[in-house]
């Protein structure tokens, strides 16, 4: 019996929509649809999955047909029946809601970190900081070596740009992955990262050194970044402290395991072994490494944070590896033939539509 590629993926998300159900109930609390970014997860997504569809379409159609409006629409027609398949239909579709309950679910579940634990294991993952280290704050080091007036919109720039690309990145690979077990790795991978994520949280409850130790940025020029951490904060006092019943405001502090680190690394790595571009492989790794040392800089987590970061996404891809029949080797690329494996996807879906 082969693997269906959906099938880890689909399981994920029923697992986190179920858990994150209970979780509700048990506390009697409503779940919440975070917004976003271009708003709530259920407009952005099919915003984003429509914009890359027109951004697939229309610029190859114009090309093709030269300008004529007549043969731009026998272009967009052909390329629509040569790219938009039901097997791509069918991997945009179960990706978008997989992700979409996922993530909705772990927002949720780490919202209601404040009413399962009272203490945090800041301190404990300080003194690891200050032993690696050598006594001295990472933060200080890193404003020392970089300064903290322009690096500090630079690192605010390379951390406030994951936002966007959480959710663009898997449109990406649902919509242009150059095969479809392609798009079905990263989203599974994907969707993993928070469920890991969601893991972690509760094994080891930490706030960050930016809200634990707050006075070691004082330094820092205002940023984004300062932003959006006085905005967690004040999100955080309202759940903990709710004088309004019918807020919508939701809790999203939490230090271990680092996510930025983790996303951005299976970014990395999926591109590293699906994209042919070699520009776009070493941005992907620049990109993974400075978001590392912003997570520092600003104090959102410990090292040991970006470490458990690190292993939630060498699990998250190579668990996703396995789950759509991906091999590895030593260069980079798919050991077996891309176009075997979609071959076996293709048969899988067809079964299941019949």
């Amino acid at each position: 019996m082969k693997r269906r590629p959906y099938g880890l993926i689909v399981g994920v998300a029923v697992g986190m929509g179920v858990t994150a159900v209970v979780a509700s109930q048990l506390l009697g609390e409503r779940l919440l649809d975070p917004d976003g970014f271009l708003g709530p997860a259920w407009v952005r997504l099919p915003a984003m999955v429509l914009g890359a569809f027109l951004i697939d379409i229309v610029p190859r159609s114009l090309w093709h047909s030269r300008k004529r409006i007549r043969s731009f629409m026998q272009e967009a027609r052909r390329l629509t029946r040569e790219h938009w398949t039901r097997q791509r239909i069918a991997l945009v579709v179960i990706g978008l809601t997989s992700f979409y309950i996922t993530y909705v679910s772990y927002r949720n579940l780490k919202n209601y970190l404040p009413r399962m634990y009272s203490t945090m294991e800041d301190p404990l993952l300080h003194k690891l900081d200050l032993w690696l280290f050598f006594g001295h704050e990472p933060a200080t080091v890193l404003h020392s070596i970089f300064g903290e007036t322009w690096a500090a919109h630079f690192f605010a720039f390379i951390y406030l740009l994951y936002l966007p690309l959480a959710p663009l990145t898997l449109v990406v690979w649902l919509v242009w992955s150059r095969h479809i077990s392609y798009g079905y790795w990263y989203a599974t991978a994907n969707c993993l990262n928070w469920a890991f994520g969601t893991i972690s949280y509760y094994l080891i409850p930490t706030m960050g050194p930016a809200f634990w130790y707050p006075w070691l940025y004082t330094g820092l020029e205002v940023t984004g970044v300062t932003d959006l951490q006085d905005s967690l904060w004040s999100s955080r006092q309202e759940v903990r402290f709710p004088l309004n019943p019918f807020s919508g405001s939701i809790q999203s502090v939490a230090g271990f395991a680092s996510l930025h680190t983790a996303l951005t690394l299976i970014i990395a790595m999926v591109a590293h072994y699906t994209v042919r571009h070699a520009l776009i492989r070493w941005s992907a790794w620049v990109f993974f490494g400075l978001t590392v040392i912003s997570t520092l800089y600003f104090g959102w987590h410990y090292v040991a944070d970006d470490v458990g970061g690190v292993v939630i996404a060498v699990l998250a891809v190579w668990l996703g590896g396995i789950a759509t029949g991906q091999k590895f080797q030593r260069g980079g690329l798919a050991a077996r033939a891309p176009e075997e494996r979609d071959e076996a996807v293709e048969a899988e879906l067809e079964k299941a539509s019949l």
